[in-house]
């Protein structure tokens, strides 16, 4: 008992050992059948898998990587999307402190994520070539521009970047298509030097509606591969014409970029005035925006809200925030009198209305008072604030709708920047002028509130994942997250209908949709139970961007691997890889030395012995009448 209540411990040290991770990520794409090499590639991760040497130095860890990466279970090669950047960072996330090389099983075509050359890894990656290494000549088109809205009879650009990959001199004519007719043709000569052209072009819109275009660059003599030589685009058309007010109390350049960015589509018009000069009529416009707003905004805003005119607020340094405030529109703002610079976030769950990341996160920070906001009505965040590398959840840009009445404000002024970056960014202020367009397309709109709004795009190439997502809300137009959403799919040409319900992630509706043949659509989404639904139209076409890629690109992954401290290595020298890793130093075993306390005496056993002992002198002193 004495020993149970002291309970002395002893220092005890116990080895452990652990291996360096050889981690092996395989291409699970369309693309290894598409090059005969998805049996080559089973039988090296087989040889991977059994080698003693490579067994006895390294724990292998074996992923397949498509779109995502996984743990490798079997391989279907029937990924239809490849994205190398997001499964090398993967397996640096998870091996973080770790030693572990990467062995990279792929023929080095990437259809969708970051560039992997210019990837940081803290593991040296091994590429492995599978595919074709000869070089054909080839000529694909590499990238298509093209606006998603046009305007009744109105002319929409299309940009074309065309590429030639060969050493002998070749001309071809490219083409533009709309319903078997050709909209536009054009002759086109390359040289080895001399390899890519953008071609650019203007089409009138003459049809209302959702309307389907294909571009196609005539095949070369020699040319192996031709399913890259074709791309399909859609424009949806509108039969409208929209007036936008600018007021400002300031000068400033945004005004500028807003206006040329707005009406970068011809239906649009844009007018600047001063607030001093303004007339407070509004009836004439579609959409006010209101810069930089002050006390003189009174009358012009109180007219907003009695005509229920929409409206795109945008705050700053001169903004008058306690006249805002007492407004009551919804919106505050506790500002101080010091200015903070706020960078932007982009959340890829706004439902509102479409719009693509274009590297909001990349742009310059806006400026604006420094202080809390503060929303007290329903709305959809666009933009988070960014300050100073730490995201938070105060809105940047943010729509409202209530009551008909549709708004959005912007925290922030020196939106000029985004349309200078935009441009240093792709060489062309297209994809900021696209976000100004959606955002001004949805405000000006005087369409009555769906209580059911629907996000898809019209076109998806062949094989691929069909994500459509849906935002529903009850009568208040607070978001429902009760219903039942389902939605049957219908092919036009076969007639054959299927049926696949939403499941709830987060505050959205949303569905995956696989293995859909090529060819023309229409769906309804509806509410079960409720008599809400609405229509849409998509195509799946042909183009399979696995298949577009003519050889491996081998040329790619030896920068990574230099980049990285690795080397590159072709199918068929499994040796010469397995001599590098079994000899390379830095891939080493090591040992932790781990110090555990431990009871000298196990109180447990202590315990039990105390107990028996009791027990026995309890049963002798019963047994000769002592207690």
């Amino acid at each position: 008992m004495l020993l149970l209540l002291i309970n002395p411990t002893i220092k005890r040290n116990e080895n452990i050992n652990t291996k360096p991770v050889l981690s092996v990520l395989v291409d699970n794409s369309v693309s290894i059948p598409f090059f005969n090499d998805d049996k080559n590639i089973v039988t090296l991760l087989q040889q991977i898998k059994e080698d003693e040497g490579l067994n006895d130095k390294f724990e292998i860890d074996e992923y397949s990587f498509g779109k995502n990466l996984n743990i490798l279970d079997s391989l279907s090669f029937k990924e239809n999307e490849t994205n190398i950047s997001k499964a090398i960072s993967s397996v640096n996330q998870v091996y973080n402190n770790k030693i572990a090389p990467i062995l990279l099983l792929t023929d080095g075509n990437q259809t969708i994520g970051n560039d992997y050359e210019f990837i940081k890894s803290n593991q040296k990656v091994y590429p492995i070539v599978f595919g074709d290494t000869a070089q054909y000549k080839d000529l694909r088109i590499s990238q298509l521009n093209v606006n998603k809205y046009s305007y009744l009879k109105n002319k929409f650009p299309v940009e074309v970047l065309l590429n030639y990959e060969g050493k002998e001199n070749v001309s071809s004519v490219f083409s533009i298509y709309y319903k078997g007719k050709t909209a536009f043709s054009k002759r086109i000569s390359f040289t080895s030097d001399n390899n890519s052209k953008t071609i650019t072009t203007n089409l009138t819109s003459t049809k209302e509606g959702l309307q389907y275009y294909t571009a196609s660059i005539k095949k070369i003599n020699g040319e192996k591969n031709t399913k890259n030589n074709t791309k399909n685009f859609s424009v949806e058309v509108i039969d409208e014409q929209t007036k936008i007010l600018v007021l400002t109390s300031i000068l400033h350049p945004d005004l500028g970029a807003l206006k040329k960015a707005i009406e970068a589509n011809k239906q649009r018009s844009v007018e600047i005035m001063f607030i001093d000069n303004f007339n407070n009529e509004t009836k004439d416009y579609q959409l006010v925006i209101l810069y930089n707003a002050n006390n003189k905004f009174k009358p012009v805003l109180n007219e907003i809200i009695s005509s229920k005119v929409n409206y795109f607020l945008i705050s700053g340094v001169k903004t008058d925030w306690n006249f805002i405030n007492k407004k009551q529109i919804g919106i505050s703002k506790q500002a101080i009198n010091q200015t903070e610079n706020y960078s932007a976030f982009y959340e890829n769950s706004f439902l509102t209305f479409l719009q693509k990341d274009i590297g909001f996160n990349q742009f310059p920070p806006l400026q604006d008072q420094f202080g809390e906001v503060k929303i007290a009505k329903e709305h959809q965040t666009l933009l988070y604030q960014n300050i100073n590398g730490i995201q938070t959840k105060q809105p940047l840009l943010a729509t409202f709708e209530e009551n008909n009445q549709k708004s959005a404000v912007l925290f922030g002024q020196g939106i000029w920047k985004w349309r200078a970056a935009s441009f240093l960014n792709g060489n062309s202020f297209q994809d900021f002028d696209e976000f100004i367009g959606n955002l001004v397309q949805y405000l000006a709109s005087n369409k009555k509130r769906n209580r059911l709004d629907i996000n898809a795009n019209t076109l998806y190439p062949a094989n691929s994942t069909i994500n459509i997502s849906a935002f529903y809300t009850d009568k208040n137009y607070q978001f429902d997250a009760r219903a039942n959403l389902e939605i049957t799919i219908t092919n036009n040409d076969s007639k054959k209908v299927a049926k696949f319900p939403f499941s709830l992630i987060n505050n959205s509706y949303q569905t995956e949709i696989e293995n859909l043949s090529s060819g023309d659509y229409s769906y309804i989404v509806s509410v079960l139970g409720q008599n809400i639904a609405k229509k849409g139209r998509f195509k799946i076409t042909e183009y399979q961007i696995e298949e577009e890629f003519v050889n491996a690109n081998s040329n790619k992954l030896l920068k990574l691997a230099d980049k990285t401290g690795g080397k590159r290595y072709y199918k068929n020298q499994f040796e010469e890889l397995k001599k590098e890793l079994l000899a390379e130093k830095s891939f080493y075993t090591t040992q932790k030395s781990i110090t555990k306390e431990q009871n000298l005496i196990d109180w447990k056993w202590i315990l039990i012995i105390a107990i028996s002992l009791l027990t026995l002198e309890w049963f002798i002193r019963k047994y000769y009448g002592k207690i």
